[in-house]
């Protein structure tokens, strides 16, 4: 097996499909998957989660608040970092716990049972990972991070219909002319 890079200015992107905690030199840092690459991040998964979202102009907290108003799930809430780029992440156990993973919903492949409390994870680039959570929870998650991507894409259609609605009904609108502060 080849040497895992320690990158200290690592930030999740569309390529990343898992984000695991492990030791490394006596301290909590995260294990990252990418497609094509997997590095060593010295910092908690949940952290890396954290500054991923407010880089894509948002925070953790914002993400959550909008997944539970989606979904009203309270508790191992998946979180939508960027929709644009397909990038939905579930944790696999509560995210103040050293031993959560973060989980790429999109480059899943397939799932399958090892024993009651690990998972078997294959990802789309034959990847395969085991996850230490029961196939049970892993299954619920996956769930859960398709509920909140069908939600958001709903949102998003029921917004292009009312504008499509409104733009065929109003053709005409370069024969009416409005100005600021006058009277139509």
């Amino acid at each position: 097996m080849n040497e895992v890079e320690l990158i200290e200015d690592f930030e999740i992107n569309p390529l990343t499909i898992a984000v695991l905690p492990i030791e490394y030199g006596g301290k909590l840092y995260s294990k990252a998957y990418q497609l094509d690459d997997e590095l060593i991040s010295p910092f908690k998964p949940l952290e890396l989660i954290r500054k991923c979202c407010r880089l894509y102009g948002s925070s953790y907290e914002g993400r959550k608040d909008g997944s539970k108003y989606l979904i009203g799930i309270t508790h191992k809430i998946p979180i939508t970092i960027d929709s644009t780029n397909l990038m939905y992440f579930f944790p696999t156990t509560s995210p103040n716990k050293p031993q959560c993973a973060w989980i790429s919903h999109e480059h899943i492949k397939d799932y399958k049972k090892m024993d009651s409390t690990h998972t078997l994870v294959s990802f789309r680039n034959n990847k395969s990972i085991v996850i230490p959570v029961s196939t049970y929870s892993f299954e619920n998650q996956m769930l859960r991070t398709a509920l909140l991507r069908t939600k958001l894409m709903q949102n998003v259609g029921d917004y292009n219909r009312k504008t499509m609605f409104l733009y065929n009904n109003h053709s005409n609108a370069s024969e009416h002319i409005t100005v600021y502060g006058g009277n139509d």
